[in-house]
């Protein structure tokens, strides 16, 4: 019960820095880019603590498979970061699904030449 009143009193008061305080929607959004940052931050922990846990399946797959992945992982990576100008015009949504499927297409593939004996 202390930590959910803990939790209510917390957001009530970045309510308030937003309503009350001069220049709040300045505070909200440094807030908001704190929060990205911690966000970001978290995944490329998780991104590093992931690749030196597997490393050695990594280093397995062979030259030819892992650079696939890496640059399926890579292509996908720009297509999501692109996509609110990629949504703009019919060819870009065409391209978007496009190298998302040749994304997925590479990072299955690796994983099923991979599961292969």
């Amino acid at each position: 019960m202390t930590q959910t009143v803990r939790n209510v009193v917390i957001i009530l008061a970045l309510a308030a820095v937003v309503a009350l305080v001069p220049g709040g929607s300045n505070g909200s959004e440094a807030i908001l880019q704190t929060l990205v940052v911690v966000m970001l931050g978290s995944l490329a922990y998780l991104a590093v603590r992931l690749y030196r846990e597997r490393r050695t399946d990594l280093y397995s797959l062979g030259d030819r498979n892992r650079a696939v992945l890496y640059a399926s992982l890579g292509l996908g990576t720009i297509t999501l970061v692109g996509t609110d100008r990629m949504w703009d015009t019919g060819a870009g949504s065409i391209a978007w699904l496009a190298l998302i499927a040749i994304a997925v297409f590479g990072v299955y593939h690796v994983f099923r030449s991979a599961r292969q004996y």
